[in-house]
C-alpha cells in the first residue's frame, strides 16, 4: 500500500521569495499535488540575507496559507519551516531557528542549504553550531555542492553526519534540472544509500516538478518501489513525527 507523500523542501509560501508568486499560484500547485499523493509539505522560504525572511513571520504566513487550502477543499496539510543559508545563522534568535525547525523536544532539527559553490569551512562550522544550539540537520541537495565526490566535499561534511546530519536530494537535480553534475551526483547518493529522503525544492510558476516524480527516478537509478516509498513517503513523516536526534558534542579530529 503506498503511504501518502511528505515533501519536507518546497518552496510554497507566497510572495516571500523566488517561490510561488501570489496565493493562486500556491494554491494552484497545491491543488495538483495533492492529485498525485502528496498530503503534507513544509514550506520552505530562504532564511538567507538576500532574502530578508523573518523566520517568525512564516508561521502566521503558513497558517494563512492553511486557511486558503482549506477554503479551496485542498487535502494538503502545510507545516513551517525555511531553507537556511549558513550566513544567516549568527543572526537568528533562538526563537528564530525554531520558528524554522521540526520534529519534537529533543531531537529538533532545521534544513540547511547546501552551498551550490560546494562544502568550506564556514558550512560545517555553521551546521557544528546549530547542533551546538540544540538543532539537528538536514542537509538540503548537497548532490548541487560543486566537488561534492571529487574534491573533498563528502569528507569534510563526515563531522556532521556523525553527529546526526542527514541528506536529502533534490528530485530536480535527478531530472537533470541543474545539469549533469547534480544529476550524477543525486544518483550516487542514492545508490550509496547516503539520502535520507527525497524533496522537491519546488518554486511554483518557475519549477514545477513535483515529490512524485521522485518514484521514478528512484527506480532508475537501481532502486525499487519500497526504497521510493521510504525516501519520499515514510523516513519525511518520521522527520516531522520523531524528529533528527544528534550527537551532542562535537568528535575529534
Amino acid at each position: 500500500m503506498q503511504v501518502p507523500f511528505v515533501d519536507l523542501h518546497c518552496h510554497l509560501l507566497p510572495g516571500v521569495d523566488d517561490g510561488a508568486r501570489d496565493l493562486d499560484e500556491a494554491v494552484a500547485y497545491a491543488e495538483r499535488i495533492a492529485r498525485l499523493g502528496v498530503t503534507e509539505l513544509t514550506v520552505t522560504p530562504h532564511v538567507h540575507p538576500v532574502w530578508l525572511t523573518d523566520p517568525l513571520e512564516i508561521g502566521p504566513r503558513a497558517a494563512a496559507l492553511q486557511a486558503a487550502l482549506d477554503s479551496a477543499g485542498v487535502g494538503v496539510t502545510v507545516h513551517p519551516g525555511g531553507e537556511l543559508h549558513h550566513s544567516a545563522l549568527p543572526g537568528l534568535t533562538t526563537a528564530g531557528l525554531d520558528a524554522i525547525a521540526h520534529g519534537p523536544a529533543g531531537a529538533r532539527w532545521v534544513l540547511m542549504e547546501a552551498p551550490f559553490a560546494g562544502i568550506d569551512d564556514d558550512f560545517v562550522n555553521a551546521g557544528h553550531d546549530l547542533m551546538d544550539r540544540g538543532y539537528g540537520v538536514l542537509i538540503a541537495h548537497p548532490e548541487r555542492a560543486a566537488g561534492l565526490r571529487r574534491d573533498g566535499g563528502l569528507t569534510r561534511l563526515g563531522g556532521l553526519v556523525a553527529r546526526g546530519a542527514r541528506f536529502q536530494v533534490n528530485v530536480d537535480s535527478l531530472l537533470g534540472r541543474h545539469g549533469p553534475g547534480p544529476e550524477v551526483t543525486g544518483e550516487w547518493l542514492l545508490r550509496r544509500g547516503l539520502a535520507h529522503c527525497l524533496a522537491s525544492d519546488a518554486h511554483p510558476g518557475t519549477r514545477e516538478h513535483t515529490l512524485a516524480d521522485g518514484v521514478a527516478l528512484v527506480i532508475a537509478a537501481g532502486g525499487t518501489p519500497e526504497q521510493a516509498q521510504i525516501l519520499l513517503a515514510r523516513h519525511p513523516a518520521a522527520l516531522l513525527r520523531d524528529g533528527l536526534p544528534r550527537v551532542a558534542g562535537r568528535l575529534a579530529g
